[in-house]
């Protein structure tokens, strides 16, 4: 079992009353396609309540804490020590297009001896599985998905050491953004010597597909700190390395490479 805390409960706790909502929107959202002008308003209202259901059940919970949050942006609270990094939908043009691979992140930095930056809890949540993979600094990484009587599982990733055997997942940079010309040569290159890419939409549930062994490693660059923070600790709790792909850290530059000790240095010759 995880042994989980505390705070790990609350934040579980928001990620499932948010899912209700959630849930209900995407029955929207499918019924919405045929429309000429589609849902895109629609998502972004849904986005919107998700984020203020969780603001309002974890600052119930943790008065004072500060937040991090995709849509409101930064909070600062009266502890300025504690502070929560909120994607309400991680993948959102999934599920503006009725596809059920989209998740809730919600992660937790305190500052520990004066570094104010360190993540010490973190989940992903799909609402349509019920997937809940979640990660404590110190305690490992877990999964939670209904079965087995509710029984929490630890991540096991893979130890996979031939690349030709490996299936990698990425991200393609947005329309509009710089570094396509960047990723398509990174992506020939992994694609022409590994056994294959994936690209899903939703860069929380690639770490934590990662996490999982489903994947054996995973790059991406551009995200938000609230794309892969708790997907970030899940990661390292699980065993894997986890580093930029540029100068500085991970957090701040949103360029990331995830895999396992023996893959990394392979991994990172193809993509850098």
């Amino acid at each position: 079992m995880s042994g989980m805390s505390a705070i790990m409960g609350v934040m579980q706790n928001a990620a499932r009353k948010a899912a209700r909502g959630l849930q209900r929107d995407f029955g929207e959202v499918e019924t919405l396609q045929i429309s000429r002008k589609g849902p895109s308003d629609f998502v972004s209202r849904a986005d919107k309540k998700a984020e203020e259901v969780i603001h309002e059940q974890l600052s119930y919970a943790r008065p004072g804490y500060s937040f991090l949050m995709e849509e409101a942006g930064e909070i600062e609270g009266t502890d300025k020590s504690h502070r929560f990094i909120v994607d309400p939908i991680d993948g959102t043009t999934n599920f503006l297009h009725g596809i059920p691979h989209f998740a809730i992140s919600i992660a937790l930095e305190r500052e520990i001896d004066g570094n104010p930056r360190e993540l010490v809890a973190g989940l992903v949540y799909n609402p349509i599985t019920d997937d809940m993979w979640f990660a404590e600094k110190g305690r490992g990484a877990y999964i939670n998905d209904g079965t087995r009587g509710g029984a929490d599982r630890r991540l096991k990733p893979s130890q996979r050491d031939l690349f030709s055997d490996c299936i990698f997942s990425t991200g393609i940079p947005f329309k509009g953004k710089p570094g396509h010309a960047k990723y398509l040569k990174e992506l020939h290159q992994v694609m022409g010597t590994s056994a294959g890419v994936r690209r899903f939409g939703a860069a929380s549930l690639d770490l934590a597909w990662t996490a999982a062994g489903r994947y054996d490693g995973f790059w991406e660059r551009g995200l938000k700190p609230w794309d892969i923070a708790a997907g970030v600790l899940i990661a390292r709790e699980a065993g894997l390395q986890v580093e930029s792909l540029s100068d500085g850290d991970v957090m701040d530059t949103g360029d990331i490479i995830v895999t396992n000790d023996t893959l990394l240095p392979m991994l990172k010759d193809r993509v850098t």
